[in-house]
C-alpha cells in the first residue's frame, strides 16, 4: 500500500504498464477486463453437469483470465484466492477486489440517504473514510460507491443509496464520499478506490420501476443529473459504473455518447469504468446487441473498461472478435492500461496481500462505532415536535411503551445494502432506551403487529436472515390489544414503524409509499389510549405520515440507523443531542404527488401551484430541507456586498443567525437562488449554498456565502450550451427552501 506521501511518478506508472502490456495475450487482456463474482468454493456441479460457479471463477484464475473479484470478505479467503490468481498469471498480475461497500463494512454506517440528511461533508466523509479502512483491511481494494443518481421518484426503491432530488447537496454528498472513501490519492494507506455509479440517469426510471427505461431531457441531464458525477471525478474517483437501464432509447452500457463524449472528453475523468452487474452482455438482452459477442465488441468500443459477470462473461468473446477485426486491439490495450495503472497505484503488483491479523484488529476497533453512533445522531431529522414533547425527561417518567416490531429488529436497525455486518454489536431502540434509562424508567415493549411480508421476494432475500420471519405462532389480535394496553398504562409511547429493510433497496421499488403490514392502524389504536406518542421512523424514502402528522405530536426520522442506532436514538430522544438533520429530499403527502420537487419552474398560474389537483393540496408534506431542533432559531441582516455585478463575477451574501432558543443546537443554513428572467424559464429557487452551524443558547453567528458565475450558469435547451444570463436574483437564506428572508443583486450585461 502507497502512502498519499510517497505516491509513484505518473511516468513510473505509465513505463511499468507499458512493460506488461507489451507481454500480454489476448486472452490474457481480455482476462484483465473481466470481473467475476465468486460466491464460494467450488461445490458439486450442477445437475445439467454446469461447474458450480466457484470452480469456474477458480478455473479462469488457474488460466490467468480473471482481472478482478468481488463478493470476497474473509481476509483468508482473500489470500487464497490472490495467490490463485497471481500462481496462475504468466506475469503474477494480482486481482483487483471489489464489494459492495455502501455504507460501511462491519461497523454499518446510516444508508446513504441518512447520510446526506446530516448536510455535513465531514461527518459523511469520516464514515467512509472508517468504511473504507475496515474493507481495505480484509482485502477490498475498491468500494462500489457512492452511489450519485439524483431521485425524484420515491417509489424507485434505490433512493436510499443516494443523496436525494438535489443536485447542488448532491454534488457535496458525493465529493465527501469519494474523499472518504478514497483519500486525496490512490494508494493512500487504508482507503480503497471509490466507484461512483450509475453513468448516468438511473434514478429516473419510469414509474420509479427499477431497471425501467430513462427518458431525460438535456436540460435535465446537463442541470440536475451530471453535477454530483462532475464533483466526484473533480474530487478524485478513479472508477465510474455503468447503468442498467435504456437512456433516452440507448442502453447505458452501449452508449458512446456518455462514457466517451461526456465523462472522459467533457469531464475529465482518466480512471475506469466497470459496468454492473452483467450489464454487457445485458446489451444483447435489451436488444441492441446481435449476440454476446456483439454486447462485448461494443461495449468495450464505447470505453467500458471491465465487464462484472457472475458467468459466461461476454469479454471472454473479445480475442476472438480481435482475430475477425470485429473490433481493434487497441480498444482493448486502452482498457488494460487503466486497469493495470490502477493496480499499480495501489500499491498491489508489490504487495497483493493483507495482513489477517491487523484485519481483526482494525475489525473490532471501537473508535469506528464512535463514528457511527455520532453520524446517526448528526442524520436524524426532527419532523414534527408539537407542544415541545420531544425531548423526553427521564426524571419526569416512570415508564416508557415501545412499540412495533423494528423497535427490537437488529437487521431493519442495519438497513440495506449491508452483508458483512455482526448483529451481536448492533443496538436496536429498544436496546438503546433500556441502557440509556437503566432501572430509574421502566421501558416495555410490544411489536403489534407481525413483520410484513413483499408479495415478490428481493432478489437479496437469498441471503440467511435478510428477510424478516414471519412467526407461525402470532395473534394478530392479542398483540396489538397487548401493545395498546402497555400504551395505556405508560407515561410515553414511543412507536417505531417503517419499511422493513428488505422493502427498500435495488428491486425494491413500490406502488405505494403507506406505512406496511397494520402499522398504521396499530398507531392509530395506540394514539387512541390518549397517552402522548413519539413516533420514530425508520425508512430510506418518505412514507405517507399525513394521519401522524395531524395525531402525532412529535414525529423523528431515524432513517436505518446502522450499528449504533439504538444508541443514537436513546441520546436523541432524551435531549443528549438535538436533532439537526434536514430533509434531502421533498416529502411529498401521497404517492399520487410524485415525483414532487421544490425546484420546480414557475410555469402558467403559479398563485394556484398548491391547487394542481382537486381532492387534495398539491403541496408537500414537509418542505425540501425541513428539519427542526430542540430550539429555534432566528435570522436576520442578510445582505449582499454589491448590488451589482459583471456575468463572471462574484456576490458574497451575508446573514447573521441566532440561536434564539435556550439549548445548544445545530442548524444547517440554507441558501437559495432565483434568477427572474433570462433566456430560459428557471426554477423558483435553487439550493446553492448552505453550511451546519452549532450554536449556544442565545449565540450569534454571521455567515457569508459566495454566489458566482458557478451558482448561475445552468445548460440553456434554446442555445444547447451553457449560459450565464444578465438578469435579477433573488436570494433566500432559512433554515428550509420555504425560507423568507431574502434580498436582490442585479447581474448586467457583459
Amino acid at each position: 500500500m502507497v502512502d498519499a506521501q510517497d505516491q509513484i511518478s505518473d511516468e513510473q506508472v505509465k513505463e511499468r504498464v507499458e512493460e506488461l502490456l507489451a507481454q500480454l495475450t489476448t486472452a490474457e487482456k481480455a482476462g484483465q477486463l473481466t470481473q467475476y463474482f465468486y460466491f464460494g468454493a467450488p461445490g458439486e456441479a450442477m445437475a445439467d453437469g454446469t461447474p458450480a460457479q466457484g470452480a469456474i471463477v477458480e478455473s479462469a484464475l488457474s488460466r490467468g483470465e480473471v482481472g478482478s473479484l468481488l463478493f470476497v470478505t474473509d481476509p483468508a479467503e482473500s489470500n487464497r484466492l490472490q495467490r490463485l490468481t497471481v500462481e496462475g498469471h504468466r506475469l503474477g498480475i494480482p486481482a483487483l477486489f471489489g464489494f459492495d461497500v455502501i455504507h460501511g463494512l462491519r461497523t454499518i454506517l446510516p444508508v446513504p440517504i441518512a447520510l446526506a440528511a446530516s448536510w455535513d461533508p465531514a461527518t459523511i466523509e469520516r464514515g467512509q473514510a472508517v468504511a473504507a479502512r475496515e474493507a481495505r483491511a480484509v482485502g477490498i481494494h475498491w468500494s462500489f460507491a457512492p452511489m450519485v443518481d439524483i431521485a425524484r421518484d420515491p417509489r424507485w426503491g434505490r433512493i436510499i443509496e443516494g443523496a436525494g432530488e438535489d443536485p447542488f447537496l448532491g454534488a457535496a454528498v458525493a465529493a465527501a464520499q469519494v474523499r472518504g472513501f478514497q483519500g486525496p490519492a490512490l494508494g493512500t494507506a487504508d482507503r480503497v478506490i471509490a466507484g461512483p455509479k450509475h453513468f448516468a440517469g438511473y434514478g429516473y426510471a419510469l414509474g420509479g420501476r427499477d431497471y425501467d427505461e430513462s427518458n431525460i431531457s438535456d436540460a435535465e441531464l446537463w442541470n440536475v443529473v451530471f453535477p454530483p458525477f462532475q464533483a466526484a471525478i473533480d474530487a478524485g474517483a478513479r472508477n465510474v459504473m455503468t447503468a442498467y437501464m435504456d437512456l433516452n432509447g440507448v442502453p447505458a452500457a452501449g452508449n458512446r455518447w456518455l462514457f466517451t463524449e461526456i465523462l472522459r472528453d467533457t469531464f475529465g475523468f482518466t480512471g475506469f469504468v466497470v459496468s454492473d452487474a452483467n450489464a454487457v452482455r445485458d446489451l444483447h438482452t435489451h436488444g441492441f446487441a446481435a449476440d454476446p459477442t456483439d454486447a462485448g465488441v461494443r461495449a468495450v468500443t464505447v470505453g467500458v473498461d471491465m465487464e462484472m459477470a457472475i458467468v459466461d462473461p461476454a469479454y471472454a468473446h473479445l480475442p476472438e472478435a480481435v482475430e475477425s477485426g470485429a473490433v481493434a486491439l487497441e480498444a482493448l490495450d486502452t482498457s488494460v492500461r487503466r486497469i493495470l495503472e490502477a493496480k499499480i497505484r495501489l500499491g498491489l503488483l508489490d504487495d497483493p496481500y493483507v495482513d489477517e491479523e491487523r484485519a481483526r484488529t482494525v475489525l473490532a476497533d471501537p473508535e469506528h462505532r464512535k463514528v457511527a453512533r455520532t453520524a446517526a445522531e448528526r442524520s436524524a431529522v426532527l419532523l414534527r415536535n408539537e407542544g415541545g414533547l420531544l425531548p423526553l425527561d427521564p426524571t419526569a417518567l416512570g415508564s416508557v411503551a415501545l412499540i412495533g416490531p423494528m423497535a427490537d429488529s437488529k437487521r431493519d436497525t442495519l438497513g440495506p445494502w449491508v452483508f458483512d455486518f455482526d448483529l451481536e454489536e448492533t443496538v436496536t431502540v429498544l436496546e438503546g432506551l433500556q441502557h440509556k434509562l437503566g432501572d430509574s424508567v421502566a421501558v416495555g415493549y410490544a411489536p403489534g403487529v407481525r413483520p410484513g411480508q413483499r408479495s415478490f421476494p428481493s432478489l437479496f432475500d437469498m441471503f440467511p436472515g435478510n428477510a424478516p420471519e414471519d412467526p407461525e405462532d402470532f395473534d394478530d389480535e392479542a398483540e396489538q390489544l397487548r401493545a395498546v394496553e402497555l400504551a395505556r398504562a405508560a407515561d410515553v409511547a414511543v412507536v417505531v414503524v417503517g419499511e422493513w429493510q428488505n422493502m427498500i433497496g435495488e428491486n425494491s421499488s413500490r406502488s405505494s409509499l403507506d406505512l406496511p403490514a397494520g402499522q398504521l392502524e396499530l398507531l392509530q389504536a395506540v394514539v387512541a389510549t390518549g397517552t402522548p406518542v413519539v413516533l420514530v421512523v425508520l425508512n430510506g424514502r418518505p412514507l405517507d405520515l399525513r394521519w401522524a402528522t395531524e395525531h402525532v405530536p412529535a414525529i423523528l426520522d431515524l432513517w436505518y440507523p446502522g450499528s449504533q442506532g439504538g444508541t443514537a436514538a436513546a441520546n436523541l430522544l432524551v435531549g443528549d443531542v438535538s436533532p439537526g438533520g434536514k430533509l434531502p429530499f421533498t416529502w411529498p403527502r401521497t404517492v399520487g404527488q410524485v415525483p414532487m420537487i421544490y425546484s420546480h419552474t414557475v410555469s402558467h398560474d403559479p398563485q394556484k401551484q398548491g391547487q394542481r389537483y382537486w381532492d387534495e393540496a398539491s403541496t408537500p408534506l414537509f418542505p425540501f430541507g425541513h428539519g427542526l431542533a430542540y430550539s429555534t432559531f432566528a435570522y436576520a441582516n442578510l445582505s449582499v456586498d454589491r448590488d451589482t455585478v459583471g456575468p463572471e463575477e462574484t456576490v458574497t451574501v451575508s446573514v447573521q443567525v441566532t440561536n434564539s432558543g435556550e439549548r445548544e443546537a445545530d442548524e444547517v443554513v440554507q441558501l437559495y437562488l432565483h434568477q427572474r428572467y433570462g433566456t430560459a424559464s428557471r426554477p423558483i429557487r435553487e439550493l446553492k449554498g448552505f453550511s451546519r452551524v452549532t450554536l449556544a443558547a442565545g449565540e450569534s453567528r454571521t455567515l457569508t456565502f459566495p454566489v458566482g458565475p458557478e451558482h448561475r450558469r445552468y445548460w440553456n435547451a434554446a442555445v444547447r450550451d451553457f449560459v450565464l444570463d444578465p438578469s435579477t436574483f433573488d436570494v433566500w437564506v432559512g433554515g428550509d427552501s420555504t425560507a423568507e428572508l431574502g434580498t436582490t443583486f442585479e447581474v448586467r450585461p457583459a
